[in-house]
This record gives C-alpha cells, sequence and structure tokens, in this order.
C-alpha cells in the first residue's frame, strides 16, 4: 500500500513528526550552556539557509507534481481526440466492419471513463480486462479488413486504432509516472531537520516555543497538497475525463 495515495494520512503524520522534531529541539536546548551573542548570530544564519533551502525543495516537488498532472490531463485529451477520430475513420470501411468497429469503439470509451472515475482495486482490475478484450476485438476487426482489402483507406484506420490503443498505453505510463519515494524521503528528512533546528532556537525566545507549532502546520500542509496533486485516483484534486465524457455523449447512436 502507497502511502502517498492517502493525501490526508500523510498530512496527520507530518503534522505529528514534525511538531515531535521541534520539541525534541527544545528539550535538547535546555540542556545546552547559555549562547553567546556571535553563536546565536551563527545559529540564526543556519536556520535560516535551512528554512530557505526546505522551501526550495518543496517548491521543486510540488513543479514534480503538477507536471504529472498536466500529464494526465493531456494524455486524457490526446485519447478522446484518438477515439473520436478513429470513430470518423471508420466509417470508410465497408458497412459490417464499420458497424463493428463503432459499436466496440462505444464499449471501449465506457470503459476509459470509468477508468478515471472508479477507486476500487478489484473494479478497476475488472475494467482494466474488460479494456484490454476490447482492443484485442478492435484490433481483429482492423486487422482482418486490412488483410482481405489491402488499400490507402484501411490503412489510414489501422492507422487511427493503433493510435487509440498507444494513446491507452501512454496514459497508464503518466497514471504510473509518480514523485520518486527518494524526492519524498528528501523532503521529509529537511523538513525534520529544519524543525529541530527552529526547536532547537526556540529556547532562545523565552516562553515562547510554542509558536513553532506553526512551521510543522504549514510544511504539513504543502506536504497534503503535494500527495494529493500526484495521486491520481485519492483526493480532491484528480483528472475528470471531460473531453472522453463530451465524446461519448456526442456518439450516442
Amino acid at each position: 500500500m502507497h502511502l502517498m495515495n492517502f493525501p490526508l494520512l500523510v498530512f496527520l503524520i507530518t503534522l505529528l513528526v514534525l511538531w515531535l522534531s521541534a520539541r525534541i529541539g527544545v528539550y535538547v536546548c535546555q540542556y545546552r550552556r547559555a549562547f553567546d551573542s556571535g553563536e546565536r548570530e551563527d545559529l540564526n544564519v543556519i536556520v535560516a539557509a535551512s528554512l530557505t533551502l526546505l522551501g526550495l525543495i518543496i517548491g521543486f516537488t510540488f513543479s514534480m507534481a503538477v507536471t504529472r498532472y498536466d500529464q494526465r490531463k493531456n494524455y486524457e485529451e490526446e485519447e478522446a481526440n484518438a477515439i473520436g477520430t478513429e470513430y470518423l475513420r471508420a466509417s470508410l470501411l465497408p458497412s459490417a466492419d464499420a458497424t463493428k468497429i463503432q459499436q466496440f469503439l462505444r464499449a471501449y470509451l465506457d470503459q476509459r471513463i470509468l477508468y478515471y472515475q472508479i477507486r476500487d482495486r478489484q473494479q478497476r482490475e475488472k475494467i482494466d480486462r474488460e479494456t484490454s478484450r476490447l482492443q484485442n476485438e478492435l484490433w481483429s476487426v482492423v486487422r482482418d479488413g486490412a488483410r482481405s482489402d489491402p488499400s490507402p483507406i484501411t490503412a489510414l484506420a489501422v492507422s487511427g486504432m493503433n493510435d487509440v490503443l498507444n494513446s491507452q498505453g501512454y496514459t497508464q505510463a503518466a497514471w504510473w509516472n509518480r514523485i520518486p519515494i527518494a524526492a519524498w524521503g528528501l523532503m521529509f528528512a529537511m523538513a525534520i531537520c529544519c524543525n529541530g533546528l527552529l526547536g532547537y532556537t526556540a529556547h532562545l525566545v523565552a516562553g515562547k516555543a510554542h509558536r513553532y507549532f506553526i512551521l510543522p502546520l504549514i510544511v504539513a500542509v504543502a506536504f497534503l497538497l503535494i500527495a494529493d496533486i500526484d495521486s491520481p485516483r485519492s483526493g480532491i484534486i484528480r483528472v475528470h475525463p471531460q473531453n472522453l465524457e463530451s465524446l461519448a455523449q456526442s456518439l450516442q447512436p
């Protein structure tokens, strides 16, 4: 089970771990001798530099998540265009083949829409099996037509069907393309260090250590947003198959 598939759980774990890191920093600082002015200034510089680096890492990771989200949206649009184009090209084929292909394409389109909407794992596996079956049926029809009547028109239909099948593969690859675990680990480690340092400096401001709960909260919210965008099926921010749904409405017999 991929932890990043549960953005709310990521938020809660991050908030707890970072808050504990800050409290540990405060606890360690209580057993240190008093800082002189030079040490205090050096420590402030280290904290500022660490927080800046943490901000850059979070921004870079957020950019990775947004790029992957945009990629999933673009492939949804390309898949709808490929299916719609092949549906029109099928009308150029003999009537029997055209009817079969268009019927299979409508059923295939319904499965592709469900692919974006269903979250249950077992239902997704069923959708994948049905999608694979329909792909085999579609390819079988155009392949047999090309063998029996090799012509520029059948070649055009075969090319369009190839685009339909390829677009599904590109979509699947985009949904598997997630932020690497190593990037998450680096970001978590940097956040823990920064909150520990911030807690360590909290002793310099007497009675104000409780204010250092703010940074863990802010970082946890940032992690929540990144995990939400990066997770294709979980959370609030997901790709809606609006192009596929619009195509399905236009292809109603």
